[in-house]
Formats: C-alpha cells, structure tokens, sequence
C-alpha cells in the first residue's frame, strides 16, 4: 500500500489529534541507522505521521532547515518567536508578491532539506573527527561507529551502528572520498553521511543492493531476493503486504524483477515530491481564504503551524 494511503488513514483515524496544537519537543539527536529493514533510506517525512497522529516537529523543521533552531524557538516568548517569523516571510516570498504559493513553499522546503542534510553532517563530523581537525580519517571514523581502534579488529562481517556491514562501509568511503586521499573533509563526510542526498552516489547505492541481494548474479532483483532472510520470522500477512509493495509499488514495468532504476526509486527518496506534499499540507492548514496561497497575515497567524514557539496556540487570531 503506498504511503498516501497511511497518511489519509491516520487523517482519518487522529482527527483530534490532527485539530489540536501539538507541543514540539525538538530534542531528537541524529540517528544514524537511516536505513528501513528492507534496506531502503528512510525518506525525510517518516516520523511525519506516526501511530501517535501528525508530528508537528517535521514541519518545523521543514521550514526552518535546522533542528537547532526549531529547539530554540520552542524557548522563545510569542512575541520573539513572531518576530524571527516574520523577519523569513519576505525570504519565503520569492517574487515580492507579499503572498507565498505552493511552489514558493516547495522551494523553500527543498532548500531546508539540503541545510538538515548540512546540519546532520555537521554534527556527526562533530562527534567523528576525534582530534577536531577537519578531516576524518578511516581509523576515527570506525572507532566511532564500531567501537575499535584499528581496522584489524574487525571482520569483514561486523556490524556497526548504521546497521551497514563494515565491508561496505569502507567501499562507500571510497566512493565518497573525492581526491582519494583516504580520508574525508566535510564536503566528503556530507557525502557519505547522507548518501541518498547526494545523486553523484546513487549509483553505487544500487550497486551495493545488488551486491547484498542478487543471489544468482543477473543484476536483477526478484521478489524472493528481495525478501531475502527477512521472511524467516514472519507471518504469512507480512509476506502478502511485502509482494504488493514489490508488485504495484516497485516493480514498474511488472516483470517480476527490480531493474537499477527501480532499485534506485526504490532506496532513494524522492525529496522533490516530499517537499511538494508538505508544502500541499502547510497551504492547506493556512489558506484561510482558500485562494491557494498565503499572505503574511495568515502565515502569521498559523505560525505553530510553521515554525512553532512560545507556546503557541494553533492560530493567532489577532493577525487576522
């Protein structure tokens, strides 16, 4: 079932949920285990909708292209919160219109998932780069994720906490590593810390699924390669769920095999159509209107919407 489905879903089910302004606690740290169990990147909207209803803090920092800064927001007065957002409105506001539509939002959308994907690489860097010096080397970066201090100690087998084996660690290193130095600045460390945001990677993500899963070495990916040993400990429901995904979400030309192209569809979010979805939810919850855009006014008075602060009710009626 695709992820539209489990969206209006949980619209229908969390209505309440959904009415009411939900308090944002920013206070997540950066996960590095990114990948779903079935190896696919999770896309920037997962923890959008969850089982406890819709995540305000996504849209908070779809906005605002920091979690640093949606965490400080949620300290702010009403009246210094209002402020900071108003002083954006005119940047959001590409043509000077003084209204902002669905594609301006969209880009500013977009343009705020490249400043997470920064910030994300800025922290992690942070916590790698053990002598702080700007570059990760191979041996800083293993003994922070595998806990070792010298790749000798490892097996080619091992595990680290993003979930990926260190054999392919190494060999996404390498492909991330520019100037082939063996160690990584920040624009390379950016590079492999968030490799599906990055196209110049995406081939070699590919090709490391094919390589994990392409039992009989045709470069394709069938149904039951593509379960792999995840089937094991599962019930027959997950095994139906699991081919309808394969069958009338990934496999797009239908003959029961994943190409490269539909490998790559299929790990890489598609960051364009998420920003045009959030940006769709955002004019929805604001166009008071209902002209399909939004003037600073209403973009004010929604501000929990966006940007959240000072305790903020769901809307500010006093803007209108």
């Amino acid at each position: 079932m695709s992820k539209q489905y489990y969206i209006t879903l949980t619209l229908l089910l969390t209505p309440n949920i959904l009415l009411c302004a939900t308090a944002a606690v920013h206070s997540h740290s950066i996960d590095n285990t990114e990948r779903e169990s079935d190896g696919a990147y999770r896309p920037r909207d997962y923890v959008h909708y969850n089982d406890a209803g819709h995540n305000v803090e996504f849209d908070h920092e779809a906005i605002l292209g920091s979690v640093r800064e949606a965490e400080e927001y949620d300290s702010l007065s009403h009246e210094e919160a209002k402020r900071r957002f108003a002083l954006l409105l005119p940047k959001m506001d590409l043509n000077g219109d003084s209204y902002v539509d669905q594609s301006e939002l969209k880009k500013w959308i977009l343009n705020s998932f490249v400043k997470l994907s920064q910030e994300e690489a800025e922290e992690r860097m942070s916590e790698t780069d053990s002598n702080q010096d700007g570059i990760v080397t191979w041996s800083e970066y293993i003994k922070d994720a595998f806990g070792v201090s010298a790749e000798e100690e490892l097996d080619s087998e091992d595990i680290g906490d993003t979930g990926m084996l260190v054999r392919e660690e190494k060999a996404m290193w390498r492909a991330a590593d520019g100037n082939g130095d063996g160690a990584l600045d920040f624009d390379e460390f950016a590079v492999f810390s968030n490799p599906e945001e990055h196209e110049s990677m995406h081939v070699f993500l590919v090709n490391q699924t094919i390589r994990e899963k392409d039992l009989n070495g045709d470069g394709l990916i069938s149904f039951h390669e593509y379960i792999g040993d995840r089937g094991a400990q599962r019930d027959q429901e997950w095994l139906i769920a699991e081919r309808d995904k394969f069958e009338h979400e990934l496999d797009r030309d239908r003959d029961g095999l994943l190409a490269p192209d539909e490998l790559r569809r299929w790990l890489v979010p598609d960051n364009d159509e998420i920003a045009e979805e959030e940006a769709e939810h955002l004019l929805a919850t604001a166009d008071d209107d209902g002209d399909a855009r939004l003037s600073h006014r209403e973009l004010l008075a929604h501000r929990a919407a966006f940007v959240g602060g000072g305790h903020a009710p769901e809307r500010f009626d006093d803007e209108l």
